[in-house]
């Protein structure tokens, strides 16, 4: 039993752990990593009940079931959590999207795979079935929600309609997890390749995303130090962007031109110790506390309500804010 159990359960928690290790700019938020552990195991519980109820409301075979509807009700329960928190900008990269989605699945195949053992390991003494769920069925839980995340997290960098690619990402798992449900090859057959195409698309994947981090971290750096360089020596509006501020000053009141200026010189600031952040992480540096950032973050929340939705429209050119900027900021909470 003990042997069972080492060999369906471990193998897919030690290809999270080498994710993990592999996301060397530390990206991945301990508080979001369990939640979403926790909720690969609810989500297992709720799809044991509801798989239970429709088999026998359809009256279908277990066979047509698992390779056509259990798919498509189990990878729906756990991508759910990943398209929230892709929403609300809790996730900056695909990066951590892989990490959290494989997460998911790993915790759902946890729970999937010791039901399986208490309920027929006794019976069951063919070490391939082990073998093929640990290695298999486990990695393909998480493989498949993490090619979701993946997916709507390069549409939100592309700035492509999130509803609309979150149908692509939501069939790809679909067909995934169900085209292994078909045993259209031997179980063996399908374990391999599973145990291949996963860990090597995650490494394609982590490779070509630092890349772009590491691009990203260096070009806006140097940028916005430049930028809240020169309002802070008052030469602002010697630059194109202070120049753009200027020229729609006749359409705002004073007080809120004056939001405006505070709201982008604060933005700036936490901007660069995101960025910093990330940095330090990076080389295992400790990250230096500062008393004062509650009272930052929660100064430029109240100047951003100042500003207003139109103010902060006008503004939005002069900081190129997208999905990565209001993620970063997440990181200082």
């Amino acid at each position: 039993m003990v042997t069972k159990l080492l060999i369906s359960l471990i193998p897919v928690f030690l290809l999270l752990i080498m994710m993990l290790y592999l996301d060397s700019l530390k990206l991945v938020n301990k508080k979001l990593l369990l939640m979403c552990l926790g909720w690969g195991i609810v989500s297992a519980g709720v799809s044991y009940f509801a798989n239970t109820f429709l088999i026998r409301s359809l009256h279908m075979s277990f066979d047509t079931y698992s390779g056509f509807l259990a798919p498509i009700v189990e990878e729906t329960l756990k991508f759910t959590l990943i398209w929230i928190l892709i929403k609300t900008s809790k996730i900056g990269f695909m990066i951590d999207a892989a990490v959290y989605g494989f997460s998911i699945g790993a915790a759902f195949s946890l729970v999937e795979n010791l039901f399986y053992l208490f309920e027929y390991g006794a019976g069951e003494p063919n070490p391939m079935v082990w073998i093929t769920r640990g290695f298999g069925t486990a990695v393909m839980h998480g493989g498949a929600t993490a090619i979701f995340g993946i997916l709507c997290m390069g549409a939100q960098n592309r700035h492509s309609n999130l509803f609309i690619v979150s149908a692509y990402g939501a069939l790809t798992a679909f067909f995934i997890h169900g085209l292994f449900n078909q045993f259209l090859l031997s179980p063996l057959i399908s374990t391999v390749i599973i145990v291949l195409l996963v860990p090597i698309t995650m490494l394609l994947i982590f490779g070509k995303n630092e890349k772009s981090i590491r691009d990203w971290l260096e070009l806006e750096f140097d940028s916005e130090v430049s930028i809240l360089k020169m309002i802070r020596q008052g030469r602002f509006s010697e630059t194109k962007t202070g120049g753009y501020l200027v020229s729609i000053k006749e359409h705002y009141p004073a007080e809120i031109v004056f939001d405006m200026y505070c709201y982008i010189s604060l933005y700036l600031e936490l901007s660069i110790k995101a960025k910093s952040y990330i940095m330090l992480k990076e080389n295992d540096l400790e990250i230096p506390k500062d008393p004062s950032l509650q009272e930052k973050l929660t100064e430029l929340k109240v100047l951003q309500k100042n500003i207003g939705r139109s103010g902060c429209m006008a503004i939005a050119p002069v900081l190129r804010m997208n999905r990565k900027d209001i993620w970063k900021l997440s990181l200082l909470g």
